[in-house]
């Protein structure tokens, strides 16, 4: 998968200080690099990405800011593909398994949902020294 991710023609990495204000940041920045990526903002596969991306922060900031003062947003995008991750300097990764079959939970079982019912995968990657780790999204267009 990481080697699709690298052949999108489309990336861009934002970093943030770990605080509530960076869900509207990172959301934010995903439309406009969306709209100047050609991917308009009706596109079915938005909105959910946009509600994903949020979640994901959401989490980050809530969970990692403690050990992770910094979360980074990577978004990338091709002709038929979007993707974006989460990443934060926390070691916990989250079970996206289980978080399936956790009903009205919000959160991660939000994010399983909206990837699952788009067509879409998620993963957890670890970071090279179990200190961190990034949670990918990738969705069909």
């Amino acid at each position: 998968m990481t080697t699709q991710l690298e052949a999108l023609p489309h990336r861009h990495a934002l970093t943030l200080p770990s605080v509530p204000a960076a869900v509207r940041v990172a959301r934010e920045t995903a439309e406009q690099i969306l709209v100047e990526w050609g991917i308009g903002l009706r596109h079915p596969a938005v909105d959910p990405a946009l509600l994903i991306l949020s979640e994901l922060v959401t989490n980050s900031v809530r969970h990692a800011a403690v050990r992770s003062p910094r979360l980074t947003v990577f978004y990338a995008a091709g002709r038929d593909c979007l993707a974006f991750a989460v990443h934060d300097r926390h070691p916990y990764q989250p079970p996206l398994c289980s978080a399936v079959t956790a009903t009205g939970s919000g959160g991660l079982g939000t994010v399983m949902e909206l990837v699952l019912g788009l067509g879409g995968t998620a993963v957890v990657r670890a970071d090279a020294d179990g200190e961190g780790k990034s949670v990918w999204i990738t969705l069909p267009l």
